[in-house]
This record gives C-alpha cells, structure tokens and sequence, in this order.
C-alpha cells in the first residue's frame, strides 16, 4: 500500500504483523518473537484456536460412536470444566480446576486474534473512513478495540453483579458466606475472560507493541497489579469482590476510550463534552465505589467472614486468614493511587479542554508536533 495519510509509514497498514513484528518488537530476542508469532499474527492465531476445535468435532463424530460414555478430552480446553454434578441442572454451579490454565491459555490466543484481526479488518477501514490523521492511526485502532470490549465486559459484568446477592456494591456479601467457591457457569466465565484479556495485554506491553505512552512505568505496576488481583481473588475464591472491582474499572475505561476515538477523529466539539461525562464517570467507579471496595475489605472483612473461614486451607477452599486482608487491600489502594494520578491528568485536560476545545491524551507520545506542544504547555 502506499504511504497515503492511512497508511503505515513504511507502506504497511498498523496492526498488521509485519509493522508490529518490525517496528515495535526489535527488543524482544528472535526466538520468543517466533514462538510468540500468534501475538501479532491473526493467522498464526487462528491455527492455534481451530485445531481444538476440530480435534472436538472429530471425537463427538468418530470414538463417540463406539463409546459415548467417555467425555470429550477437548471440550475442556476451550468449554468450561469443573461442573459440580450434584447442581441443579436448572442453577448449574463450577468450581475450579486444573483445566482452568488451558482454558486461560486458549482465550489469551484467542484475545490475541480479535485484536490484530479487529485492527486489521475493522479499526483501520474506519480510520479511513473518518479521515484519521496517519499518526494517529495505530491509536484510533487501540482505542477502538478498548471500545468494544470495555462496553462489552462492563455490560456482562453489571449482569453478572444482578446474579449474585452483591447486587448494587452490597459489599457485606463480599464476604458473608465466604468461601465462595462454587460459581455460575456465567461468573466463572467472565472471571477467566477477563484474566486471559489481562494476560494478552501484558503481552502486548511486554512485547512493545502500542506505542510508548509518558505513564510507561505507571502501566508497569498497573498491569503486574491487575493479574496478581485477578488470578489471586479467583484461586482464593474471592470472586465476589472481583467482580465489584472489574465493574467499576471497565465502565469508565469504556467512556475514556470513546472519548479518546472522538479525539482522533477530531471532532472538537464533541470530544470535549464526551471528556467531560467520562470524567464525572471516572470519578464516581474508579473512586467512590473502588473506596467503598476498600472499606469493605478493611472493615466488613475482619467481622462479615464467617470464624471457620478464617484460616488457610486448600483442601476446603478457604484462603482467608487475618493477613488476607492485607494482600487484598495493599494492590487495591496501589490501583487507587495510580488512579489519582490518572485522575490529576484528566483534571488538567478537562481544564484545558473547555478553555481551547482541545482534549489531547497527555499520557501520548506520539501525537505529531503540534500537539506535543499543547501536551507541553499543559
């Protein structure tokens, strides 16, 4: 393709493997690029995801025939395991196994997969459509993706909160009961969903492929933090209070995206408006209801958990001793300080934004000249 405004500076489209492999991942050794190709590669990534898929088909079809008692093995790698069988079939509950790691493994690849085929084939012909600037492009397609998927995991998270007695940050539930470890099949999907997403956007930040952004070292506790929570509150049957703090993270990641894309689209007007509906959103998920998160786990947690779960004990499922408190509340209010800085940032583009109509991303570095200059004199 050529060098036009919605191309790639060296003649290929973003997002596609050979720009990122070239010009984002040259730090990473040769050999971890090849074995991780699937991260960049729609292609590669589709081999991964179709093989199990088939391998099913071919046993419900053939061995099946001869013996129908004998479950499918590849069902678990992409379905949910851990069906407790004395459930109602009308309330079927999970609960944790060791299939959970191949299940992570294959919706990692297949998070993968959206993301480079959802640039590919969707992000950038809309980038073309709205006339996105070319250095701006690699950033709408982010921004894009962060759209559907924020919306979509906090529309499933808020659905999954109306399933459980936690409905409306009844955080005395977060613990009332505990252990938590028997899940709806819908709770035990979305957690693992939203672990394996985690997992791919390590990827990507280890792996260079966004570009840079001026909270680098911010991402880099952020990330660590988020899947120590994540995989931590889901293998100590924590789920409850999981769920609460995924909701009020994704909805306002959804409206800073949405904003971010009006952004690139510069359409002035109605960026600064959307900015400002996020930031009231932001404000109230990522700090009122995150702190109420924290006074729960600091105050109901000690009392609410019942005595016999106050211990540590694998073979029952209960992971709550008096330390547990600590190892919830510490990570939370490290995200809550990363969110006030994020927060102070949006202040100063809020501020900014309805003095010139411009809301530029102040955590960029790549924006063109002209709006390094704004961000500088910010």
């Amino acid at each position: 393709m050529d060098n036009t405004p919605h191309g790639g500076a060296n003649g290929s489209a973003p997002g596609t493997p050979a720009m990122l492999a070239a010009s984002r991942s040259t730090r990473v050794a040769p050999l971890t690029r090849r074995a991780l190709r699937w991260a960049v590669d729609p292609a590669s990534a589709f081999k991964i995801l179709i093989r199990p898929v088939m391998l099913y088909a071919v046993w419900t079809f053939l061995p099946r025939q001869v013996r129908p008692d004998i479950p499918n093995p590849f069902a678990r790698i992409f379905l949910l395991s851990g069906y407790i069988t004395t459930s109602s079939p009308d309330r079927p509950l999970y609960r944790k196994t060791w299939w959970d790691l191949a299940f992570l493994a294959y919706y990692s690849v297949f998070f993968a997969f959206f993301r480079t085929s959802f640039a590919l084939n969707v992000s950038r012909p809309a980038a073309k459509y709205f006339r996105v600037r070319r250095q701006k492009i690699d950033r709408f397609c982010e921004h894009l993706y962060s759209v559907v998927y924020f919306f979509t995991f906090g529309a499933w998270g808020y659905r999954v909160m109306q399933q459980l007695p936690t409905a409306g940050f009844n955080t005395e539930e977060f613990w009332i009961g505990y252990p938590h470890w028997a899940m709806r099949a819908e709770l035990k999907s979305y957690y693992l969903m939203q672990l394996a997403y985690w997992i791919d956007q390590s990827l990507v930040m280890l792996l260079g492929l966004e570009k840079p952004r001026r909270d680098y070292a911010a991402m880099l506790i952020h990330h660590p933090v988020t899947l120590w929570l994540v995989g931590g509150s889901y293998v100590c049957n924590h789920t409850y209070t999981g769920n609460a703090v995924f909701l009020s993270m994704d909805i306002p990641d959804a409206f800073l995206s949405f904003s971010q894309l009006l952004n690139a689209m510069q359409w002035n007007t109605a960026k600064v408006y959307a900015f400002a509906v996020f930031y009231v959103i932001w404000g109230y998920c990522r700090h009122y209801l995150n702190i109420i998160v924290l006074w729960s786990v600091w105050t109901e947690m000690p009392t609410k958990i019942p005595e016999f779960a106050r211990t540590w004990d694998r073979k029952k499922g209960l992971y709550a001793p008096g330390w547990m408190r600590m190892q919830i509340f510490v990570p939370l209010a490290l995200l809550q300080i990363l969110n006030i800085y994020w927060y102070y940032l949006m202040t100063k583009i809020l501020i900014k934004g309805f003095i010139t109509k411009k809301v530029e991303d102040a955590r960029s570095d790549d924006e063109g000249e002209d709006e390094a200059v704004n961000e500088n004199t910010s």
